[in-house]
């Protein structure tokens, strides 16, 4: 019989004055998982991605990548320097809470940003990964970014022009066609002014809300954007990503040969307008061990 673990969590420091929150639920000889959440810059929220998983049977895990949540320092502080916020800290920052909770392999679910995250991890540290499910799959490629940004502004063209019009009068020399916007909303998320950068997070909300509007079944605004915290956090953090990891296309399709032995489970919807499947489907070709479900739902 499993043995029970009673809730657990803590605060580990992974360098570079960073501290990650963490928390783990489930059986203590239970099978190992890590719960990779989305963003950048989301959080665990209540916690209730732990039903996802049968707890009589598995040890999860899942913490808030450095600058969000409960982790400190907190990005939505402009004194908060995002210089090491990079994939390989977060691979890093991986590797030291799995040392730190004494676990030798573990499976991988990521959602989103964190399955693109899952997937950097697995190619960096192949034998510390036992398989891994991936929902609204992701590789942070140029390509989905400037579809997300950009693109979808063929489907919602009112409010991609508000979104636009924004960065365009926000003083930080973007005009459309003439660069990326999320490059113009990083520098107008790390502006000196505070007025500026909470209006640049409210946009960014907006036009978040608009492009997954169509799979949320309408319009509607997000309560976690309430607070104002989570919500410069989330778009300075995401902006800072994207940009960094945005300019060129990605790798993780060329170096699937490195976790080709391992088993995945991609799950993706038909109607994700802001991540067409085409990213799950091309992920799956590379991947001969993985399984692709796509819900058209």
């Amino acid at each position: 019989m499993a043995k029970k673990l009673a809730p657990e969590k803590g605060m580990l420091e992974v360098g570079d004055g960073q501290s990650i929150y963490w928390e783990e639920w489930g059986a203590a000889d239970g099978v190992p998982a890590l719960y990779l959440h989305g963003g950048p810059g989301g959080t665990l929220g209540a916690s209730g991605y732990r039903h996802r998983f049968d707890l009589k049977h598995t040890r999860v895990i899942g913490f808030e990548q450095r600058g969000c949540g409960r982790s400190t320092p907190h990005a939505s502080n402009p004194d908060t320097s995002l210089l090491h916020n990079t994939s390989a800290h977060l691979i890093e920052d991986i590797e030291a809470l799995r040392e730190a909770r004494g676990i030798n392999a573990w499976i991988l679910n990521g959602v989103s940003w964190g399955s693109t995250l899952a997937l950097a991890y697995a190619q960096a540290r192949p034998a510390r990964v036992l398989g891994m499910v991936l929902f609204a799959v992701t590789t942070t490629s140029r390509r989905e970014i400037d579809w997300i940004t950009e693109g979808v502004g063929s489907i919602f063209p009112e409010a991609w022009d508000r979104f636009a019009s924004y960065a365009e009068h926000g003083g930080v020399g973007y005009r459309r066609g003439e660069g990326r916007i999320v490059e113009a909303y990083a520098r107008l998320l790390n502006s000196a002014d505070s007025k500026t950068r909470a209006d640049a997070s409210q946009e960014w909300a907006h036009w978040e809300d608009t492009h997954i509007s169509l799979g949320a079944g309408g319009f509607a605004r997000d309560p976690r954007w309430e607070d104002e915290a989570f919500r410069i956090a989330f778009a300075r953090l995401t902006t800072h990503y994207w940009t960094h990891l945005g300019r060129t296309d990605s790798q993780l399709l060329e170096r699937m040969g490195r976790i080709e032995h391992l088993p995945g489970t991609l799950i993706h919807g038909r109607r994700d307008i802001s991540g067409p499947a085409i990213t799950a489907w091309n992920l799956h070709r590379s991947w001969p061990r993985s399984k692709l479900i796509i819900c058209d739902c």
